[in-house]
């Protein structure tokens, strides 16, 4: 009698994680980037930041969402997909205004005393000069959303004309989750090129391990793909190894450079 009387509070309950958990998933993956954003709007430093994790995340989530048309997932992770596209050009936007604004800050300084209005600019890179020295470091929000149009239409004709093949989408799939669970390897390897974690948010990392230990327990709650189960494995190993990076960075002691770099002026990855 009890239990039966109960299942009007169970299942709205029920329901209600349910809900809460589906939120979580569609908007937790963006929390990690609010205090580094927040921190580059404070500081006009974007140096700290390598664009190069959103070019992943770009790249991941385009390819989640064609490999939904291939093989059907819950709905949050598709809605996931579409607002963390978002927020990586939110934040690629901020980044070149802020980079760019810097650059020219610089030239101006150097130049101060040139009556040459030419030289007080950087040269324009753009996304259809084609220079691989400067991809995906270009002078222009518009050539960043250029390229990444440009990705999305390839990728999605080619996953038109190749979606009744199984073997191309579970391929699609296994891309999509590989490219995502690769995304902390450029602050990881940037972190260790400079021997050093400045400018790079803990707290940003904080979220990303918190979050992907909940996404990883999610997926393998839920019966997804076991792609899914296995790039949230990944992600984790490589936001402790980030983590243990900022550690051990900030026990070693900062030793006097042979010269001094203009913070504006070095490149992040």
């Amino acid at each position: 009698m009890d239990a039966p009387g109960s299942d009007w509070l169970l299942v709205p309950l029920q329901q209600l994680v349910s809900w809460a958990a589906a939120g979580a998933m569609v908007f937790g993956g963006v929390v990690p980037y609010i205090p580094q954003y927040r921190d580059i709007r404070r500081t006009q430093n974007a140096e700290g930041f390598s664009t190069y994790v959103c070019l992943v995340l770009l790249v991941a989530n385009i390819l989640r969402i064609l490999f939904w048309f291939g093989r059907h997932f819950e709905s949050p992770l598709l809605w996931q997909s579409i607002v963390m596209i978002v927020t990586m050009l939110l934040m690629l936007k901020l980044c070149t205004e802020v980079r760019v604004s810097n650059e020219l800050n610089v030239k101006r300084r150097f130049f101060a005393e040139s009556k040459d209005e030419e030289a007080r600019a950087p040269p324009r890179r753009s996304y259809l000069d084609f220079d691989p020295h400067h991809f995906w470091h270009w002078s222009s929000f518009a050539d960043y959303l250029q390229c990444v149009l440009a990705f999305a239409g390839v990728a999605g004709y080619i996953t038109y004309l190749s979606i009744d093949s199984a073997l191309f989408v579970e391929t699609l799939g296994f891309l999509a989750v590989l490219t995502e669970a690769m995304l902390g390897l450029p602050q990881l390897y940037r972190n260790h090129r400079h021997r050093s974690t400045e400018g790079m948010s803990i707290k940003m990392v904080l979220m990303w391990t918190s979050g992907d230990t909940f996404k990883t327990a999610y997926f393998l709650l839920n019966g997804a793909p076991l792609q899914f189960s296995v790039c949230g494995l990944l992600q984790v190993l490589v936001d402790l190894a980030i983590l243990a990076q900022a550690y051990a960075f900030a026990r070693r002691p900062s030793k006097p450079s042979p010269h001094t770099v203009h913070p504006t002026s070095a490149k992040a990855l």
